[in-house]
């Protein structure tokens, strides 16, 4: 479930990082999540997996998750802990498999130190760093519905349950 308020330790990333660097494909044929959180953008840092911790957030700048459609970069964040990817621009698949997975993101250029605290609100579309506060692209109020339930597959699950409650 997500939270109104997510809060985390910022860590910074530059332009145009490729879904082959978010989890390398030498590490595809496995489904265990846990492979892909402990080698989450090592081919950037190789102490970075040791070093994120569950809450906290990736900033970067344009064009976060070019590259291939691989599910499996969102699934590496996220199951590595990142609470949400802000960045200027995404990948448009990449923005898609987020929000499939249940990874939260927001569109906004945020400046920032690694390191910061940084407290996003995916309602207002703001992100609050050290008293500065920069306005980003609002979600759609559908995929904040996604999102709060968890993913895609989460979502139609609840919609299914709904649906029949109000059947009976």
């Amino acid at each position: 479930m997500l939270g109104n308020i997510i809060k985390g330790k910022a860590w910074k990333f530059g332009s145009d990082i490729d879904t082959d660097v978010i989890i390398p494909g030498k590490y595809l044929r496995t489904t265990d999540m846990q492979v892909f959180a402990d080698h989450v953008l090592e081919g950037i840092d190789p102490e970075f997996p040791k070093k994120v911790q569950k809450g906290d957030v990736i900033v970067a700048n344009d064009n976060f998750g070019c590259g291939s459609s691989r599910e499996q970069a969102a699934l590496a964040l996220k199951y590595a802990g990142v609470a949400c990817v802000v960045a200027k621009s995404f990948g448009r698949i990449f923005f898609r498999n987020a929000i499939n997975v249940g990874l939260p993101l927001m569109e906004a250029d945020v400046q920032c130190n690694e390191g910061d605290e940084v407290e996003i609100d995916l309602h207002q579309g703001t992100v609050k760093v050290s008293g500065k506060v920069f306005q980003g692209n609002k979600l759609p109020d559908f995929l904040l519905e996604m999102l709060t339930d968890g993913g895609l597959v989460a979502h139609r699950k609840a919609m299914k349950n709904q649906s029949s409650n109000t059947r009976t």
